[in-house]
């Protein structure tokens, strides 16, 4: 029976799945199948719980190991269950012998309080980058550049699952880009918890902007270079210069905004307040005509009002978002704002469902715009992707990774359709 390895949540947690993937397989690790868990919200922990009773139910005998964020932050739940044989830390699951030692375990039959390893994070000051050749089944290529966050959103448990911030210094962050950009990928995604947070621990202190442009600078054969999610209140001068100079650096930012409302933001212990984000939005609109905006948004938040939800309601179209994900407020242990009065889950859900409506017009208002013209799509199965980051349904098979100049014939409310 072969290793498999089971992914939940961010870009940053599916490139160190990755790495997972390669280390367990050196380790000589099979018959079991590994779960990267995420933490960010209560049903995120439910569906690792949920993949771990189906994973032992259509697999009897199949070994599972329980890693990431929720493992981290709730090593007891994860411990507590029978289907589960090691929970392991989310700072030492990147590590070669943590592997070693796990099959070891594994194959001696090593339970009880050896059960658990879990990592104490408050120790952990660097991150290592990890060497990977490529990304089974993926047609652009995730490089892990920071890792950790030193701020602490009321809302949030993730500083718990990951630790203070830290960066991988530029250099090897070119290299590894060049070992991929060798072996064939043509978009590369950079990737962290905190990604505007980046270089801050490094000598000199350099900026997300300087990082951009060593790597469009040092490798010109580059053709894509997309940055996951950004605290826009943290950009940097040279960051938007390269948003205007470089045409390799993607027309696509992923915004952390969770509320459109002043008192929320400071409820959640946001660093920036609505007319911010706005301001941000159109200033980098600005500078890169026809940029398009994705936007994490919290919807059901403690004290909020229907005024204060409007408020995130309007923003989708004064910052003219087009890729919403969107999260009923789910309360954390641990952290502030599950001290915090509540709403209830059906406020929650329902306050999403509108915020999920009016992205969807949104999206399908961009989508409209964008019939009648070429776009060069990163293919990836059956479609692919814009430059803009829109999905794209294509005519004809063509290879994956490979970049296609399509002509858009229409849409389906959803994805483009080439012709």
């Amino acid at each position: 029976m072969s290793l498999e390895v089971i992914n939940f949540g961010c870009r940053l947690n599916a490139a160190e799945s990755e790495t997972v993937r390669r280390h367990a397989e050196a380790a000589g690790l099979a018959d079991a199948v590994i779960i990267n868990s995420c933490a960010v919200t209560a049903e995120a922990v439910r569906q690792a719980r949920q993949a771990i009773r189906r994973v032992a139910r259509e697999r009897p005998g199949v070994r599972v190991i329980v890693t990431g964020c929720a493992a981290q932050t709730e090593p007891a739940t994860f411990a507590a269950m029978p289907e589960v044989d090691r929970v392991l830390g989310n700072a030492s699951k990147t590590a070669p012998a943590t592997w070693i030692e796990t099959k070891r375990a594994l194959d001696f039959g090593i339970g009880g309080e050896e059960k658990v390893k879990i990592d104490d994070l408050a120790a952990v000051h660097e991150t290592a980058l990890h060497l990977v050749d490529g990304f089974e089944g993926r047609a652009r290529a995730f490089v892990q550049v920071q890792n950790g966050c030193d701020h602490r959103c009321t809302f949030c448990i993730i500083p718990y699952g990951r630790g203070p911030s830290r960066s991988v210094p530029a250099g090897e962050v070119v290299a590894q880009i060049r070992r991929l950009v060798d072996n064939g990928y043509s978009e590369v995604v950079l990737t962290g918890v905190d990604l505007t947070a980046w270089g801050a621990d490094l000598p000199g202190k350099p900026r997300l902007g300087a990082l951009v442009r060593a790597i469009l600078r040092h490798l010109p054969e580059l053709p894509r270079l997309r940055i996951s999610s950004i605290d826009p209140v943290e950009i940097d001068g040279d960051f938007l210069r390269a948003l205007a100079e470089e045409e390799r650096l993607m027309p696509h930012l992923h915004l952390s905004l969770q509320a459109g409302d002043d008192l929320i933001l400071k409820r959640m212990r946001r660093r920036h307040l609505r007319a911010d984000a706005v301001a941000f939005c159109a200033d980098a609109r600005r500078l890169r005509p026809g940029i398009v905006f994705g936007a994490d948004l919290i919807a059901g938040f403690p004290t909020e009002a229907e005024a204060h939800f409007r408020n995130s309601l309007a923003l989708i179209d004064d910052c003219g978002l087009t890729f919403l994900h969107v999260f009923p407020f789910s309360a954390r242990a641990g952290t502030p704002a599950a001290k915090m009065p509540q709403l209830g889950r059906g406020y929650a859900k329902e306050r999403a469902r509108r915020l999920r409506e009016k992205g969807e017009t949104a999206l399908r208002r961009h989508l409209a715009s964008e019939v009648g013209r070429r776009r060069k799509v990163l293919v990836e199965r059956t479609s692919g992707r814009t430059e803009h980051y829109a999905e794209v349904r294509l005519d004809r098979p063509a290879a994956p990774g490979s970049i296609q100049d399509v002509f858009i014939a229409g849409h389906d409310g959803r994805r483009l359709i080439a012709a």
